[in-house]
């Protein structure tokens, strides 16, 4: 690593927060592409109101409704035999999946899918149960009670898609149908929530702030762009879409690769890598919550090179975009545990977990290229032991993802001289 570590630890900035998507807005986009965005902004405001409309409608007046679902960890595991998804066990998992699926046909995150299937009346997310209200945070929703109705964050929808994949695969006749239209209403789904330019926000129908930025952040854009690349291709979980609805799923994910090459940051004439979130109409760097100022991304970006080096034919474009994405990350890996920002002894104990390293911060500034580290006070410390307990302890702030793309490089440079 490059950078040396700091002598004295210090606050280097306060995050701002990031604009959202409205009509309000559109001057900052051509006029020949305001059309388009200004249907795409009516469309999701219609689909607002119709998820919200249908999830009413399910109960009588006067009646109470369910409480919300368990919160956790997902529990759908891509990995299994691919015996195992015939099982009961599977099936009852793919069945509370279809029963979460949002009229607009996406998913909410952070839902337990070992749970039983949604009660009529009850609501698609839990995440109002964990909000902060009232404290200035970036990530306070319009709606407390209705946010994350529909979202790519924390691999949500996309796993959905994934796993019903499986399951149907395992069920070739008619008990497989329920399946399959599931997907296919996912896939429609990430169709219609895919801005213009071929960028995702992080939940759609739109939630306004941060949510709205072209998300890179926990791979939004990545995954949503790989799984529509996969229903294109025919893999066997998606083989049976309708070849017009594969065609649309090349397009989309063929607009995806342009909006990410558009996306990558130059710093002083130079391409790097990118960023959490990028406003969805300027393409410049954003904000998401408190604590995740506007920075290089170092995990985000191995994501998007994986999903670039999967192209075939690639452009020069593509190419230099992942020469230069792979040496940055190169550039930027840490190997002392002088430069983690850390204790020693955390530092050791980061490197350690790795396999004798390398690491990679999270976060790198951008003038900079120095890791960077926010806090719930909005306040950017160039130090991890600066920033609150909480905070420090709740957030990777360094991880060794970015070894993927380094590892896949080679071969790739070779197929692609």
């Amino acid at each position: 690593m490059a950078f040396t570590a700091h002598a004295t630890a210090a606050v280097i900035g306060i995050n701002t927060p990031a604009p959202e998507v409205s009509v309000t807005r559109l001057g900052e986009v051509t006029e020949a592409d305001r059309a388009a965005w200004s249907a795409y902004i009516l469309k999701s405001e219609q689909q607002m109101a119709f998820d919200r409309a249908t999830l009413a409608a399910e109960l009588q007046p006067g009646e109470t409704a369910p409480p919300p679902p368990t919160a956790g960890s997902g529990k759908m595991a891509l990995g299994k035999d691919a015996a195992w998804y015939a099982t009961a066990e599977a099936r009852a998992i793919a069945d509370t999946i279809v029963s979460f699926q949002t009229p607009s046909g996406g998913w909410s995150k952070n839902q337990d899918r070992t749970k039983p299937p949604r009660l009529k009346g009850q609501r698609y997310s839990n995440n109002a149960e964990t909000m902060t209200v009232g404290t200035g945070s970036f990530d306070e929703p319009r709606d407390r009670f209705w946010t994350f109705v529909g979202s790519l964050d924390n691999d949500a929808t996309t796993t959905e898609m994934r796993f019903l994949g499986k399951v149907q695969a395992q069920l070739p006749g008619a008990e497989g149908d329920v399946y399959r239209a599931s997907i296919i209403k996912g896939v429609n789904y990430l169709l219609m929530a895919q801005y213009p330019n071929g960028g995702w926000p992080q939940n759609y129908p739109l939630e306004g702030g941060f949510h709205d930025g072209i998300t890179f952040n926990d791979n939004a854009v990545a995954k949503a762009a790989d799984i529509l690349e996969d229903v294109a291709e025919g893999h066997a979980d998606f083989a049976f879409v309708p070849a017009d609805l594969r065609q649309k799923a090349g397009a989309a994910s063929a607009r995806a690769v342009k909006i990410i090459l558009d996306s990558q940051v130059v710093v002083n004439g130079k391409k790097t890598v990118w960023p959490q979130q990028v406003d969805a109409l300027t393409l410049k760097p954003i904000s998401a919550r408190n604590y995740e100022p506007r920075s290089l991304a170092s995990a985000e970006s191995s994501d998007v090179l994986l999903f670039l080096m999967r192209q075939s034919n690639p452009s020069p474009e593509l190419k230099a975009a992942v020469h230069t994405g792979v040496q940055w990350l190169k550039d930027h890996a840490i190997y002392d545990v002088a430069f983690t920002s850390a204790s020693p002894e955390e530092g050791r104990k980061l490197i350690a977990k790795s396999g004798a390293g390398p690491i990679w911060s999270r976060n790198y500034d951008i003038k900079t290229g120095k890791p960077i580290f926010g806090d719930w006070s909005k306040f950017i410390h160039n130090d991890v032991n600066e920033i609150s307990k909480g905070r420090r302890n709740g957030y990777s702030w360094y991880g060794n993802s970015p070894q993927k793309a380094i590892d896949a490089y080679p071969a790739w440079k070779a197929a692609n001289p």
